[in-house]
């Protein structure tokens, strides 16, 4: 009889391996140091896991700290917003929520798995994926909270995350964090005009 994976042990080697990955990187991540400095074997983790990419997917996916996780709290502190000044005001309270120290930390980790995407597709690409995917899922309803159409309200919400995403990561490149805030606060002069409406969309509550 096959014996039975262990569900705390799964847990915890989730919790060991994505300490291991943010401190380490994926540039050259490779099962069998890792196993190693964990305390296991490569042939532990591939029986848990399967491959080392649903191992590392699963480990960032369980992050507690994940920004996505935060996003309702953010919205309840702020409120829902009825137009698109309410909709730049809770943009911003994510951004400040995003660029806290915690969330920096992991900013690296996220432009790397990036760059490994784009050269192999297969490894991280269904997690990045997800991580982008979870963001627009959750905005573009708002947009359509405030009168866009629901094709309008997917487009917004594409483009708010896709280069608010792009403003966070490109600072790393040279270190100079600073020219972040002002190209966020730029990037949202730009993006708000285009949420006003002077013709909501049908059955759009009307905004007094």
């Amino acid at each position: 009889m096959a014996r039975q994976a262990d569900p705390a042990k799964r847990r915890q080697l989730l919790d060991q391996v994505r300490e291991y990955v943010v401190g380490h990187g994926l540039a050259e991540l490779s099962l069998r140091p890792m196993a190693k400095a964990l305390g296991t074997s490569d042939r532990m983790l591939l029986y848990y896991f399967g491959t080392k990419e649903r191992l590392v997917a699963e480990a960032l996916a369980l992050d507690a700290n994940r920004p996505i996780l935060r996003f309702g709290e953010v919205l309840a502190a702020v409120g829902t917003p009825r137009d698109a000044a309410g909709m730049r005001r809770l943009a911003e309270a994510m951004w400040r929520e995003l660029r806290s120290p915690e969330r920096r930390a992991l900013m690296p980790l996220y432009l790397e798995m990036m760059a490994a995407v784009m050269l192999r597709p297969e490894r991280h690409g269904p997690y990045m994926r997800d991580l982008i995917g979870e963001w627009t899922e959750l905005v573009a309803p708002l947009f359509e909270g405030i009168g866009m159409s629901e094709e309008s309200a997917l487009t917004e919400a594409r483009v708010l995350v896709d280069a608010s995403f792009g403003v966070l990561v490109a600072h790393l490149v040279d270190g100079d964090e600073g020219p972040a805030e002002s190209a966020f606060g730029a990037l949202l002069d730009r993006l708000e005009p285009g949420w006003r409406s002077d013709d909501p969309a049908p059955g759009a509550a009307a905004v007094p």
